[in-house]
């Protein structure tokens, strides 16, 4: 097995060697890493061009500017499948994923298409929110859920594992979105297409280390994504599996 994680980086200079090194801690069969970098001014390009010198299995996908986190996915998604991949995960550079609870997404992959590190499909697990950023985060996703009909809990989770067969299926270049709603755009469109998920319960620590790149545009975006996917779904613009 060909195992690939992605990790889109933006200042995560204070975090991303001990990642990298909490990452291949852990028992995955084959792993990769892919760093997919904006260009930090911090240097963090920099540190993982150094570790690569001594990590064969580690890879940088630099961009020239700071381009969103769905467009920075979608490259990686796409240099993975260049290089066929067989599972290809996703997560945060900050530690707010777990490394250890990586092994339970790929493990999952093995029976579902894609699988879902989720914060609420058993309650609440969430770990140092604010109150404001988690009643946003709840309230983003049962509004998703009503307005799609998505089955998912956890629909904006950007901790996730991909058999590479819905990312081929899915119209990459289709996708617009970023933030919240480039997370409930995949879901919605894998969904769509007839794949089958299952969302793994984790318990999500928010980052103690470096600054958080919500904004207000990322939210807005959000509340009127889940519309044009409706609409989308209605009107046959999300692709099905053939």
């Amino acid at each position: 097995m060909k195992n690939l994680v992605i990790i889109p980086t933006y200042n995560e200079g204070i975090n991303i060697a001990n990642l990298i090194e909490a990452l291949r801690q852990q028992a995955i069969e084959g792993l990769d890493i892919l760093i997919v970098d904006d260009n930090s001014p911090d240097g963090t390009g920099e540190i993982v061009r150094e570790l690569m010198k001594s990590d064969s299995a580690l890879h940088l996908l630099a961009r020239e500017k700071k381009a969103g986190l769905g467009t920075a996915y979608i490259a990686g998604f796409r240099w993975a499948l260049e290089r066929n991949y067989d599972c290809i995960a996703q997560m945060d550079a900050d530690f707010s994923h777990d490394p250890k609870d990586l092994v339970k997404l790929f493990k999952a992959t093995k029976d579902y298409d894609w699988v879902i590190g989720s914060r609420y499909v058993k309650g609440v697990s969430v770990v140092y929110w604010p109150m404001h950023r988690l009643i946003l985060s709840y309230g983003a996703n049962i509004y998703s859920r009503i307005i799609t009909g998505l089955p998912v809990k956890d629909g904006t989770a950007g901790f996730k594992c991909w058999n590479a067969k819905v990312l081929r299926a899915i119209e990459l270049d289709k996708v617009r979105s970023q933030g919240y709603s480039f997370q409930i755009e995949m879901n919605f469109r894998a969904w769509k297409a007839g794949f089958k998920f299952f969302e793994v319960p984790i318990i999500f620590v928010d980052r103690t280390e470096g600054q958080s790149k919500m904004s207000k545009k990322i939210v807005r975006e959000a509340i009127f994504m889940v519309w044009k996917l409706k609409l989308w779904g209605i009107f046959g613009r999300i692709a099905k599996q053939n």
